[in-house]
């Protein structure tokens, strides 16, 4: 296949991979509430549903890059579909909170292979200098799933049962596998390293007993006791992780491309903005089917701007970057964002319906912004050699926020729930808005010290001081 058409193509299936991925997780959001009457549950207990999915996707995304560049891109980005769609059925039948939630982690172990492994195949397919404009283009069908999901998730709850919003998972898993197969290369590397199965159960052990503290903390799911003390036992493990990565030629998760100065600023700012901001699609339909009384379809038809905006963006990431530059795009647009987050929480029964759409709308482009920002400039500067540990350590971190994200937005909203003694009403998420609001905003200080040359080689932004293009020989 020549190259120019496999370059097109190839954008077009990873994002029908991330098309199946954020159509499962946006359907899910928007019909908790009636999941969690099925089974009998609180629906604030039904975010885990949500955070096992990141969790495991957290946990198990290291492995990729290996995994990839041992097996074939092809082999294993097929093989993570047909997981991720045996784990959709298993969530379809599911019965109860805990058999919900190891399905959900069987899906997460599938979408952790799927996603990056799917990136890696693009960037060792486009030159550094397209890779904005094609990280931009990958996007657009894969946001799809967004868009449709409220409203899809609403209808599908409202009218039929909620188990279908699983099921329809499995017609577009045979129909990625068979794409998978018959247009990607299943490039390998001739030479790998040994997996690195020390670091692998210490950072994965790490990570889910942390997340699974910080997610049980103050909710009378575990002793206070037990939470405390898994928390403190994950932070011993990821801190014998650090040691280990020092000692290790070939670690699982690469520490040494923090010493990138674009990696590690997008990482650690992409990471205070998301856990700020991603608790917005478990926020929203609490707010506006516990709150206001809405039905789960009438609620999606209104979070479905958020994703709308997003895809509104797409067109114009590339040349806001080349006008302004990553810094000054990163830095200002995190505070934009912060006010949109801030403007949430003034929302009451009473508000119009079309200003709640538009200010959702207008918050989900500038959201895509940082977003497609963050995720191109974090490869700006790492080596080719590099790329498939990058490429594993970026998905891993932006998985890790989501989950952090979701999980801080349910612990302030049990937090005032517990204050309130009762039922959630729309002041009570008020201070929850505002909580995220001043944690995203605080992605500003990870930015300011970049340079105005950062990431220059990607957006195309002419900085002060940049050497001028020659003139042509007249």
């Amino acid at each position: 296949m020549p190259s120019l058409l496999r370059r097109s193509i190839v954008p077009l299936i990873v994002a029908f991979a991330l098309f199946m991925q954020n159509l499962d997780s946006t359907v899910i959001a928007t019909a908790l509430p009636k999941i969690a009457a099925s089974m009998g549950e609180d629906p604030l207990r039904l975010n885990l549903a949500i955070t096992s999915y990141l969790l495991s996707l957290a946990i198990f995304i290291p492995m990729s890059g290996w995994t990839a560049d041992r097996f074939g891109a092809r082999t294993v980005f097929g093989a993570a579909i047909v997981v991720f769609t045996i784990g959709s059925i298993l969530c379809g039948i599911s019965s109860s909170l805990p058999q919900l939630v190891v399905s959900r982690i069987i899906q997460g172990m599938g979408g952790a292979m799927m996603i990056p492994v799917g990136r890696l195949v693009l960037l060792r397919t486009v030159p550094k200098s397209e890779l904005l404009g094609a990280m931009s283009y990958l996007t657009v069908p894969a946001l799809l799933g967004p868009v449709m999901g409220p409203p899809l998730g609403g209808f599908i709850v409202t009218y039929a049962s909620w188990r279908w919003i699983f099921f329809i998972n499995v017609p577009f898993g045979i129909l990625g596998v068979f794409l998978v197969r018959r247009f990607i290369q299943n490039l390998r590397e001739d030479s790998v390293a040994p997996l690195d199965t020390r670091g692998f159960l210490l950072a994965g052990l790490g990570l889910a007993t942390v997340m699974y503290g910080f997610e049980t903390a103050g909710r009378g799911m575990l002793a206070p006791q037990v939470a405390g003390t898994m928390l403190a036992c994950g932070v011993v493990l990821l801190m014998l992780y650090w040691v280990h990565a020092r000692a290790t030629a070939s670690p699982i998760i690469d520490l040494a491309l923090m010493r990138i100065p674009t990696f590690r600023a997008a990482i650690w700012g992409s990471g205070v903005f998301r856990i700020g901001i991603d608790g917005l699609p478990f926020l929203m339909p609490m707010l506006l089917q516990l709150g206001f009384g809405l039905s789960p379809f009438r609620s999606g038809l209104l979070t479905f701007a958020t994703y709308a905006g997003a895809m509104g963006l797409k067109a114009s990431a590339t040349p806001i970057l080349r006008m302004f530059g990553f810094r000054t795009v990163l830095i200002g647009n995190a505070a934009i964002c912060s006010l949109f987050m801030l403007s949430y929480g003034l929302f009451r029964p009473t508000t119009p319906h079309i200003v709640i759409f538009c200010a959702l709308l207008a918050g989900g482009f500038f959201r895509s912004l940082q977003v497609t920002s963050t995720n191109t400039m974090v490869f700006a500067d790492v080596p080719p050699a590099l790329m498939s540990r990058a490429t594993s350590f970026a998905s891993m971190a932006q998985q890790l926020w989501m989950s952090l994200g979701v999980g801080m937005s349910a612990f302030l909203l049990h937090v005032m729930q517990v204050w309130k003694g009762g039922t959630l009403g729309p002041d009570d998420f008020t201070p929850v808005f505002v909580a995220n609001a001043m944690i995203a905003v605080a992605a500003v200080l990870v930015f300011l010290p970049l340079g105005s040359e950062a990431g220059a080689e990607l957006s195309g932004h002419r900085f002060a001081g940049a050497p001028s293009p020659e003139r042509p020989a007249e």
